[in-house]
């Protein structure tokens, strides 16, 4: 026994030097004079990593500690404060085992909650009815849970937390609506809801990202159902999917309107480039682009290209055309360079554009009416030493009743700022001479009207003319006898041309020809001018007690003679005579059809007069504080006309009589317009177009216009009511607001206003039957609620007695979204849209509802 435990011992013994054997490192080699440490250097224990990596800070009115299961309990204005988190809630607890804090709102009797949770982190608050947080893992669980995001608030059933970047929601609502953010209402007017959200937050920015999501309002569906949506929360643009509007339109089919994508380009462009897409074979691309440099410019740029298809393939009724506009305006700020400046605004669209509209918006703002197109780019350059102004101008017209085209390429202004001939000695200027004013300039102009199909071509080049016109304008004035203001001017016009006009009659084909031959040519025109101009004054008083108190009278008359030669006269050149059909010599100006204009014909020596009237009264009123009311009977009444003492014939012109009058506090307002023709106008048998006799005394009218305007409103029929005084009570019923009677019945100011416009014109001229223009318009609005409002506007024409453009259109203003419908029920356009459009800029483009529909012109509707 003894052998076999000292062999037991033995081998013990072994095994432990042979560990340890197994288990030596080699020492490293010390250096000379180092001592040995016999103490390990790598300590054996190892330490248990703490669950809690910060001081976890707790209070509350009660707080309990069960020691045993390492639980704490916290009750009443309970608080935790861990890390970057604060958890403030009714009810908390701390599992220690599990790492768990558990908050709870506070609760009623019956167990609602009626206090949220409110945690903090990184400077953003959560609400939440029920709260759970894993101090290991970082994770949470919320129920009910409210999230403020930009300009919107996230509300969702379930809410986990998977890491301070990356939060997933269940059955979520989010919305806009500002009054409902700040706890103004307990519901929203509307939300988006989708089953499941994901919330992805980093350092600068945010996004939500949501499956299939849904429109509520006022808690209803609506059939705004997206498949997905991307909604960053950044102060930095973010490129995106923008949703398109749908519909169905008659002549074109089923259709997709403005679906597209938004991509920002650096910091001072951004693209938008939408597509409108119909079935029946349409389709229409619209890239909008918009710049801004700030201090310096801004401007946009937007085109319409696209192919309108009408009709079936194959039937009569099948047409196919393609049509374009674009688009482009620039402006410069006035502090980036006063001496340079530019500016643009380019419109160009194909002739039969407002024909075939694919963008619906150019039916309901009537651009389908437009005759005419302008387009307009100009360089103003100034000079701080230099007393002039240069202008550069490039400019397009289109005319789409006759489908020619006007282009100035280029034109050039050279403007002299005015100056004084001869310096005033005092410094105060008196007298003819230290009056003498000079302007003069350049103006270089490229003209040429043609056709469409001919621009930039051979024949467009070959129409082109060019003109160089100088004027120079001397003027001044002196004060004569003190009353009377004495003025001289001079006027001289030097023009040169590079083609003149030769015409003549062509027997053969029975017409007269006009040849346009190309040669350097010009003129010099001059005229002058003396007039003198006084101011008289009449009072006309009743007597005392009267109600009109007195009449004022203000009469301008001036007179003013105008010479110039004429410049008919074979010695100057500038008329040519040739042979008519008659065989009567017949008088023409080389220069006509040119972009530089003729000088008069004939000798001019003729003594215009004006004669100016206000007329005002005033009248007894007790309103006005002085007791007294001014009303203008006529603002202004104007006659004008001239007497030509050169003439041969007819030395009376026409004779033009102006008013303007105001009525009812300035509330309706009356413009008139007459022309009279001195001489008889003498019909022959079976002509309509008359010649003047040389009988005076007729005075025929050739021209009558007046027009009116009066804006009636609901304060004109009553004193505005002052709601605050007259009902006690006030109350707001989702965010409209409301005064209530004795009775409980709501009021408010119900306001309208509905202007009234008339025209009439009358137009004879030299025929024997005049025309006429007569109509009447209406405009107006009415506030059903403080928030809806229904407005329309109409014409009808007296003439042909039918209503001409008519729009009816409701809108509701609501806390965060809009609703409007227009339908224009007669014309040859007949349309109705319905919009819905959030105005949160976020969702502004993204989330909105249009339905339009169409009908072809002439249709029923």
């Amino acid at each position: 026994m003894a052998k076999t435990v000292f062999k037991n011992i033995l081998q013990i013994l072994i095994i432990l030097i042979f560990n340890n054997f197994l288990a030596q490192k080699t020492p490293e080699k010390l250096p000379k004079n180092a001592v040995n440490d016999t103490i390990p250097k790598k300590d054996t224990i190892v330490v248990k990593k703490e669950a809690l990596e910060d001081v976890l800070r707790t209070k509350a009115d009660d707080q309990r500690r069960d020691v045993p299961k390492k639980m704490t309990f916290l009750n009443k204005n309970a608080q935790v404060k861990y890390q970057d988190m604060q958890i403030d809630a009714d009810y908390i607890s701390i599992d220690d085992n599990k790492n768990i804090i558990y908050a709870r709102g506070k609760q009623d009797s019956l167990g609602k909650i009626i206090e949220p949770v409110i945690t903090t982190q990184a400077g953003k608050k959560y609400e939440t009815n029920e709260f759970s947080y894993n101090t290991k893992t970082r994770q949470a669980i919320a129920f009910n849970a409210r999230t403020e995001e930009s300009e919107g608030v996230i509300i969702a059933q379930k809410t986990k937390k998977y890491n301070d970047s990356v939060f997933a929601m269940r059955r979520a609502d989010y919305t806009t609506d500002d009054y409902f953010i700040k706890k103004k209402d307990t519901a929203a007017d509307y939300f988006m809801r989708a089953s499941n959200i994901k919330l992805i937050k980093s350092k600068n920015k945010s996004q939500i990202v949501t499956g299939p999501i849904q429109m509520y309002i006022e808690k209803v569906p609506t059939p705004l159902v997206l498949p997905f949506a991307v909604l960053p929360f950044s102060d930095k643009r973010a490129a995106g999917i923008l949703i398109p509007s749908f519909g169905e339109r008659e002549d074109v089919g089923f259709f997709l309107n403005g679906i597209g994508y938004y991509q920002p380009i650096g910091e001072h462009f951004d693209l938008k480039v939408l597509a409108d897409i119909y079935t029946k074979g349409s389709w229409n691309l619209r890239p909008q682009m918009n710049y801004q440099k700030k201090y310096r410019y801004s401007g946009n740029f937007t085109a319409d290209i696209g192919t309108m298809v009408r009709g079936i393939k194959g039937l009569d009724d099948y047409t196919k055309n393609s049509t374009y506009r674009i688009s482009w305006t620039h402006s410069q700020d006035t502090k980036a360079n006063p001496f340079l400046t530019f500016s643009a605004s380019v419109d160009i669209v194909s002739t039969k554009f407002y024909n075939n509209p694919l963008n619906n918006n150019y039916i309901f703002n009537q651009n389908v009416l437009n005759t005419q197109q302008n387009s307009t780019v100009t360089v103003t350059k100034r000079f701080l030493k230099l007393p002039m102004t240069i202008t550069g101008t490039a400019s397009y017209s289109q005319n789409f009743a006759t489908g020619l085209a006007d282009l100035r390429l280029p034109q050039m202004n050279v403007a002299i700022n005015q100056f004084y001939l001869f310096r005033s000695k005092t410094g105060i200027r008196s007298g003819l001479l230290e009056n003498i004013t000079v302007n003069t300039g350049f103006n270089l102009t490229n003209f040429v009207n043609t056709q469409e199909n001919e621009l930039f071509t051979k024949a467009m080049w070959d129409k082109m003319q060019t003109g160089l016109k100088n004027n120079i304008a001397i003027a001044t004035n002196t004060t004569l006898a003190k009353f009377f203001t004495f003025s001289l001017s001079a006027n001289i016009d030097n023009a040169l041309t590079t083609k003149s006009l030769n015409r003549y009659y062509d027997p053969i084909k029975n017409v007269t020809v006009d040849e346009i031959r190309k040669n350097f040519t010009g003129y010099s025109y001059f005229s002058t001018t003396a007039s003198l101009q006084t101011t008289l004054y009449g009072m006309m008083k009743f007597k005392k007690g009267s109600a009109v108190e007195a009449v004022r009278h203000m009469m301008t008359p001036s007179i003013g003679f105008t010479y110039s030669p004429d410049f008919s006269s074979p010695n100057f050149g500038y008329y040519k005579n040739y042979y008519n059909a008659s065989g009567a010599l017949t008088p023409y100006s080389i220069f006509e059809k040119g972009i530089v204009g003729s000088p008069t014909n004939g000798m001019v020596g003729a003594l215009g007069f004006n004669i100016g009237n206000n007329i005002e009264m005033k009248v007894k009123s007790k309103k006005d504080s002085t007791g007294v009311k001014k009303i203008k009977i006529f603002e202004s009444l104007n006659l004008s006309g001239s007497y030509n003492f050169a003439a041969k014939d007819h030395p009376w012109s026409v004779l033009s009589i102006n008013g303007q009058s105001s009525f009812f506090n300035n509330k309706l307002t009356v413009n008139t317009s007459l022309s009279l023709d001195p001489y008889k106008i003498v019909f022959l048998p079976g002509q309509d177009t008359g010649i003047r006799s040389e009988q005076f005394g007729h005075f025929s009218v050739q021209g009558f216009n007046v027009q009116m305007s009066y804006p009636l409103s609901s304060e004109l029929f009553g004193e505005k009511t002052d709601y605050a005084k007259k009902y006690s009570s006030k109350g707001e019923v989702r965010n409209e607001n409301y005064y209530f009677d004795d009775d409980n019945y709501a009021h408010f100011d119900q306001a309208w206003t509905l202007n009234v416009n008339a025209n009439y014109a009358y137009t004879k001229g030299l025929s024997r039957v005049g025309s006429k223009i007569a109509s009447i318009g209406l405009d107006g609005s009415i506030k059903l609620t403080p928030y809806w409002n229904v407005n329309g506007s109409t014409h009808y024409d007296l003439v042909t007695k039918q209503l001409a453009y008519t729009r009816i259109g409701f809108s509701r203003d609501q806390r965060s979204f809009t609703i409007n419908f227009n339908w224009v029920p007669f014309g040859q356009y007949k349309v109705y849209d319905f919009f819905i459009g959030i105005k949160a800029n976020i969702l502004s483009d993204a989330l909105k509802y249009k339905d339009r529909s169409f009908t072809q012109p002439n249709a029923p509707f």
